[in-house]
């Protein structure tokens, strides 16, 4: 999307998007004005936007769409040649590319007066355009473009206007105000930013503005999701969030910027700005005077928005002198000024490269200044932000203890915000500084460890789970386990929760030495904390030991009477100890730990029920209620600053029920929203799991990418069940929808042989139903022998369980036995309500009936399938269903039932019938007495009609469905 011309010029060849991205209404609104023009309507678009923003990409594309529609398109460009260039340039550009295309004949006769502006069309003759008669040269150049667009529609395009002479510009107005010239499109580009208050353009445009026919378009910068989509293009995959959001920050959404930030070297979006693009970025700050550029590097050292009162304090010259050099900076486009007095870089990239242009010297001097100005004075920035200023300024200015002070004092005051992420960054600077201060433990009233643990605390919380594992084995090496066995415990009990959230190994080893160092401790809240978590996390590993510790954890926290420890052993004890518990008597737990947390005031352990309440609603089949607890719980994640950590359990918890529900687009928003904040470890990978699911579903063409992605997790050294068992069924789904059954086979095997599988019916039914079609379809009687077994020892306590394990018996049904065991099927979707598994079922029983010779009962659930599946946009469910329907003989619409016509004539069953019997053409030739030909012409029909490959599997499909049964 780069620009071509001018400034950008500075860079040459390099790496662009080839996609459009967020320009849908500016190309709508250029699609609408050539209808206009072609209406007979003289019409004209003026484009605007700053350089870079891609206004030239937006025209190449509008240019490709105009002339596959029939339409004559010209283009010219206007050249940075200033009021004194060349004359007309654009109109000379666009007519050389009328003779190209037309040849002389397209000036019908006119060729000596063109000559002086195209001297290729031969002598100018004496009585040709003269500079003292414009009037003639417009009325001409008028007249020639009204002729081309009564043969066919004219698009002229007329690029870069900002650097258009005088002579170009009144040529322009003509054409709008005076010639308007029908079946016409004239659309005119220039660049915003160039536009200082004494430029010739600004008042030419507001005159046009006023013009009847004339539209203004302003483009603007892309969002975040706009940045992502050049970056996968760029990249050739789906960027990590964390480039997404370095790059967008940095570019603010400028096409070129972006494309620039990402073509770099760096993976992280090129920490230092690629020599080119300073170069470009500064090329106008080096023509404005010193006193100019002194003040854009005193800005840029306060940052990309900056109060005048500040700039005042920090800039230690007369106001006047500021101001003239403000106004400079200003009229030049490089700096805006506020409504609120301030002022802002245009651009963060010319502020980061102004920065970066100072002498190092000059930073560290100027960035003290602005330290002492905010220490004195608080309110030039804001009471709320002077703490992370004055620790910024500090630091840049490497004054190390005032540094580490500020950086702790900031640190305290993000903390009070739920500010984690920031918190965490400012106490790693805080760590950092530590070695350089030798009294920082003075300073700070506190010693290196606790530190450590404050810090690790704010990564852990902010989701910077592999900071957090790191920060636990420095902070475990200065622990006195015999002294502190408690403090000990906590950093174990940590340890081992984070190695298995990053899928490092299950860290069974370090939650059992902690629970042995709390063990004989007397009891105490944060004992029961340690508790409580101990027994989740082993749970994990194993039930039974995980169920004892939670009880144990509850007895405590009951004795002690503490808000805090009673809700998370309640928490603990309500999902641990389902298997001793039924699922209402679990469901009353955690209402009751809700309860408790809202009365205290407890909105993290608020956020832990309503996680796990929403996953138990889940698992009991009330999707709704699911859905509404896990939104309810975003709302509080966000408020605390915990979305990333313990909110993006809630945030795939909510597109889980939603998928549930058949709301798949709702569902695809939340884990495009999920995807934004980047879970940590495999906390990114259930939503990952979900999108790919779901796009596998409806043939999304980023499909693949995402099963890709999430199977592997499957590679990592631990995945707990409920993590690993779906993924099994996705590998089995993905594997079935591109054809692959030996592959399919292979991934059915792999996922029943899981260890514990029984402890995970939830899971494992729907792998069950899965391994199930593959031996099926794969003929596979091992592996549905495998399936028999394992259904055999799971349990089916809730209704999608009870599902599932009705379809698998239909699935592997045969004979007359199948038909009832898909209506069983069928009916026990129906009452846990998920939509796209009873379509599935509906799809089994219409299959199972049309072998049985229930045609009307194929009918019906074909019917009502093809409903669902057109709903949930579910694409190759909807094509299995037509090529049921075709099969035997229906033919269905979105919405409306069956017809019953015979999709195969008399004649072509009674040759599907020998083709089953395994005849030769030229043996059926002879039984039905008809030539060979006629019997090939008759089977290839056939094959096409059934949607099938060879003769072995038409006979095949017409044995499954009852195809060679006799018709009444």
């Amino acid at each position: 999307m780069s620009e071509g011309h001018g400034m950008l010029d500075l860079v040459t060849a390099r790496a662009t998007s080839s996609v459009l991205v967020g320009r849908d209404a500016d190309f709508a609104a250029l699609r609408d004005a050539l209808k206009r023009a072609r209406g007979d309507e003289p019409t004209t678009v003026l484009l605007g936007g700053e350089a870079g923003i891609g206004k030239t990409r937006l025209v190449e594309e509008f240019r490709r769409y105009a002339l596959g529609e029939g339409v004559r398109v010209l283009t010219g460009q206007c050249l940075e040649l200033g009021e004194e260039g060349l004359p007309f340039a654009p109109f000379v550009a666009a007519l050389r590319d009328l003779l190209r295309g037309d040849g002389p004949a397209a000036f019908d006769g006119h060729e000596h007066e063109f000559a002086r502006l195209l001297p290729e069309l031969g002598p100018a003759g004496p009585e040709g355009l003269v500079d003292a008669n414009r009037g003639y040269l417009f009325e001409l150049v008028a007249g020639l473009f009204g002729r081309l667009a009564r043969e066919r529609p004219l698009v002229l395009i007329v690029e870069d206007m900002h650097w258009a002479d005088r002579s170009t510009r009144d040529l322009i107005a003509f054409l709008i105000r005076s010639a308007r010239t029908a079946q016409a499109l004239l659309i005119c580009t220039f660049r915003s930013d160039e536009l200082h208050r004494g430029h010739p353009l600004r008042p030419f445009l507001a005159e046009l503005d006023r013009a009847r026919g004339v539209e203004r378009v302003d483009l603007d910068r892309l969002d975040r999701d706009g940045t992502m989509e050049i970056l996968a293009d760029l990249l050739g995959a789906e960027p990590r969030p964390a480039l997404v959001d370095n790059v967008y920050d940095r570019s603010q959404g400028n096409p070129f910027f972006v494309e620039e930030l990402a073509v770099s070297s760096d993976p992280d979006g090129c920490r230092d700005l690629p020599d080119t693009l300073r170069d470009l970025l500064l090329a106008r700050i080096d023509r404005l005077p010193d006193a100019a550029q002194r003040v854009l590097r005193l800005a840029a050292a306060g940052g990309n928005r900056i109060g005048h009162d500040l700039l005042v304090q920090v800039a230690e010259q007369p106001d006047h002198a500021l101001e003239d050099a403000l106004r400079t900076a200003v009229a030049a486009q490089l700096l805006v000024a506020g409504a609120d007095g301030g002022y802002e870089f245009r651009h963060a990239l010319v502020r980061e490269a102004v920065h970066e242009d100072a002498l190092p010297g000059e930073r560290a001097r100027l960035h003290a200044r602005y330290a002492a100005a905010i220490e004195a004075r608080p309110q030039l920035v804001g009471a709320d932000r002077a703490p992370a200023e004055i620790a910024h300024h500090w630091y840049a200015a490497h004054d190390h203890p005032r540094a580490l002070t500020s950086a702790w004092a900031a640190a305290t005051a993000a903390g009070k915000r739920y500010a984690y992420a920031e918190k965490s960054r400012l106490l790693e600077r805080v760590l950092e500084l530590w070695e350089q201060v030798p009294d920082a433990a003075d300073r700070l009233g506190m010693d290196h460890l606790g530190l450590l643990e404050e810090t690790l605390l704010a990564a852990s919380t902010a989701g910077d789970y592999a900071r957090a594992m790191s920060l636990t084995r420095a902070a475990l090496a200065e622990i006195d386990r015999d002294a502190e066995p408690l403090r000990a415990a906590r950093m174990l009990e940590r340890r081992g929760r984070l190695m298995r959230v990053l899928g490092k190994g299950d860290g069974a080893t370090e939650l059992r030495t902690a629970y042995e160092l709390v063990h004989d401790v007397p009891n105490e809240p944060e004992r029961v904390l340690i508790l409580a978590n101990v027994a989740t996390h082993l749970g994990k590993v194993g039930v039974a030991e995980g169920a004892r510790i939670a009880r144990e954890a509850m007895a405590d926290a009951e004795a002690l009477g503490d808000p805090a420890a009673q809700v998370a052993a309640t928490l603990t004890y309500g999902r641990v100890c389902t298997n001793e518990i039924s699922a209402e008597a679990g469901l009353a737990e955690l209402r009751k730990a809700e309860e408790l947390a809202r009365r205290t005031g407890d909105v993290p352990q608020l956020v832990h029920a309503l996680v796990n309440i929403s996953d138990a609603l889940f698992e009991v089949g009330e999707y709704t209620e699911s859905a509404r607890n896990a939104a309810d719980g975003t709302v509080e994640a966000k408020r605390v600053g915990i979305s990333r950590s313990t909110g993006a359990f809630l945030l795939s918890n909510h597109a889980e029920a939603l998928w549930a529900l058949g709301r798949w687009d709702e569902a695809d928003a939340l884990c495009a929203e999920t995807a934004r904040i980047d879970p940590p470890g495999t906390l990114g990978l259930h939503w990952l799991q979900i999108r790919a699911q779901l796009r596998l579903a409806r043939a999304h063409p980023g499909a693949d990418e995402l099963v890709a992605r999430a199977l592997s997790f499957l590679g990592r050294p631990y995945l707990e069940h409920q993590l690993a068992i779906p993924l099994h069924e996705l590998r089995i789904e993905a594997a079935l929808q591109r054809g692959d059954l030996p592959g399919a086979v292979e991934a059915a095997k792999t996922g029943l042989a899981v260890p514990r599988a029984e402890e995970f019916p939830r899971y494992m039914w729907p792998l069950m139903v899965a391994a199930a079609r593959a031996a099926a379809l794969g003929d596979d009687e091992a592996v549905a022998k495998q399936v028999r077994a394992g259904m055999a020892e799971l349990s089916s306590r809730h209704p999608a369980q009870r599902a599932g394990a009705a379809q698998t018996r239909a699935i592997l049904a045969r004979g007359p036995g199948a038909l009832p065991a898909w209506q069983e099927a069928v009916a026990a979707w129906r009452v846990d309500g998920q939509p796209y598994p009873l379509a599935r079922a509906l799809l089994g029983l219409a299959e199972a009936a049309a072998a049985a010779g229930e045609r009307g009962l194929v009918g019906e659930a074909v019917e009502e399938a093809c409903c669902i599946a057109d709903d949930l946009h579910a694409a190759p469910l909807r094509e299995e269903l037509d090529t049921l329907a075709r099969r035997v003989g229906l033919r269905v619409s979105s919405r409306s039932a069956p017809d019953e016509p015979e999709l195969l004539t008399v004649r072509e069953q009674e040759v599907l019938r020998l083709v089953a019997e395994g005849l030769s053409n030229r043996r059926i030739a002879e039984q039905l007495y008809i030539s060979p030909k006629t019997a090939s012409v008759h089977v290839s029909r056939i094959i096409a009609k059934l949607a099938v490959a060879n003769r072995v599997e038409a006979a095949a499909v017409a044995h499954r469905l009852g195809l060679l049964e006799e018709r009444s």
